[in-house]
């Protein structure tokens, strides 16, 4: 049974972009404040986030996965598509993390300033990134939401991109105590990292939502068809393809050859088939044509 869980999802989205948008404005003064490239570079990483809760509401605006007139097979492949949205901020931010970078090797190199305070608020900027990282990626798994998954996996680069400017500015904080001016480049060189960590979300993100988009094979024929021998009254299946998302939406096609005299008999073996596949697969939406226990072919197989 298909259930429209996107009240929930938006009702998620809003509260991750509020925080989100707290967070940024954070990070964007301490980092002016200081001058510190590795947190201005994190501030934009962070627009990225809220940038992503926005085109997640527009998506799920248009992803219901109940199936209308115009679209029989539902909606839900609007919300890998706004995935796929969140990965291409995340490729935008990397580039801005390495330009920013490089202008500050080859050109002035402005010293940074940094005192205990604003280190405290990075470290609540810190907690606030990981509260809405698992809450995020909880409320996705639980309702089966794609871009909820794809978003929390996106704020958790963040919390790893958080940590390490962190970890570069207290470096900065004793370098200044200690007159070790050296240490200055630490927000430089922890720059490539951050760069590093906002590509390979983005990247993991892809590698998720890609097949969807594709109709990958979502359940191996072999798995479908041990279900379909379990149902007594069933000869032989074949032609059997899937696509979807387990979980979410699941659509499977198979012939099945049955041994039924009558219709009536034969739609009880389907029935059956479709229900130990929507058990374990479930929601699934199953498309099987029956042939009669004598036909034969030279196409049959998996």
């Amino acid at each position: 049974m298909l259930v429209d869980n996107r009240s929930v999802v938006r009702k998620v989205l809003l509260i991750t972009l509020l925080l989100n948008l707290f967070v940024m404005g954070l990070k964007a003064v301490v980092g002016f404040w200081t001058g510190s490239l590795s947190l201005q570079a994190d501030a934009l990483h962070s627009v990225t986030d809220s940038a992503n809760n926005i085109l997640g509401l527009v998506a799920i605006r248009f992803s219901s996965p109940l199936p209308d007139r115009d679209h029989p097979y539902g909606h839900q492949k609007f919300e890998a598509v706004g995935a796929l949205g969140i990965a291409a901020f995340l490729g935008t931010a990397c580039f801005e993390i390495l330009r920013g970078t490089i202008d500050r090797i080859f050109g002035d190199a402005t010293p940074v300033k940094i005192a205990a305070p604003e280190l405290w608020l990075l470290l609540i900027v810190l907690g606030v990134n990981i509260f809405v990282a698992f809450y995020e990626r909880a409320e996705g798994k639980r309702v089966g939401s794609a871009i909820l998954i794809a978003d929390a996996r996106h704020t958790m680069s963040d919390v790893w991109v958080t940590i390490t400017v962190l970890a570069g500015l207290i470096g900065i904080w004793q370098g200044q105590l200690l007159h070790l001016p050296q240490l200055q480049w630490l927000d430089v060189i922890l720059a490539f990292p951050v760069a590093l960590l906002v590509f390979h979300s983005g990247w993991q993100v892809l590698k998720e939502n890609l097949p969807s988009l594709v109709d990958e094979m979502a359940i191996a024929p072999e798995t479908i068809s041990a279900i379909a021998f379990s149902v007594p009254g069933v000869i032989n299946c074949h032609n059997i393809a899937s696509r979807g998302v387990v979980g979410q939406q699941v659509f499977i096609e198979m012939h099945m050859v049955v041994e039924a005299s009558d219709v009536e008999t034969a739609h009880r073996i389907t029935e059956e088939v479709e229900a130990r596949l929507e058990e374990n697969f479930s929601p699934v939406r199953v498309l099987i044509h029956v042939e009669p226990p004598a036909y034969q072919s030279s196409q049959i197989s998996f």
